[in-house]
């Protein structure tokens, strides 16, 4: 049997004891503005699972603009966004905006991504992007218990 990266991952996880909560999300609209992306609230738990599945995303998706740290300090896209200061983002810094701009694209730099991540996996990265901030504005880590 032959298992994709995403349930591979998935079996390492559990194989390591770590638990993944099943997670029932309504579906976002196609279409947000800017208000209501203001207002949208990521249903995945800020906590160690969703960050590191973000990571791998991150990793696969997004070091090409941002780099391997989120700081885009690479020569290749003038304009990428430092992750690492969200003082500086042009779109936003609420769980929504970024959730819009990952998969709707930012910018004329910024790509759209809704067509390679699903949902959830757009949670998981919204979550990892929030994880490379300065502590102060950082969200407290949620625990997921059995």
């Amino acid at each position: 049997m032959h298992l994709g990266k995403s349930a591979a991952f998935a079996v390492l996880l559990v194989s390591a004891g770590v638990f993944i909560a099943s997670i029932s999300t309504a579906a976002v609209p196609d279409t947000l503005s800017a208000a209501e992306a203001k207002k949208l609230k990521d249903p995945i738990p800020y906590g160690k699972t969703s960050i590191a599945l973000g990571k791998r995303l991150f990793l696969q998706n997004c070091t090409g603009c941002h780099g391997d740290d989120g700081k885009a300090e690479l020569a290749v896209i003038a304009e990428a966004t430092d992750l690492t200061q969200p003082k500086g983002y042009k779109d936003g810094t609420t769980e929504g905006e970024l959730f819009r701009n990952i998969r709707d694209g930012a910018g004329s730099q910024m790509p759209p991504f809704k067509d390679t991540l699903n949902e959830q996996e757009i949670w998981n990265l919204v979550n990892f992007v929030r994880s490379l901030w300065p502590d102060a504005m950082r969200p407290a880590v949620q625990e997921v218990t059995k």
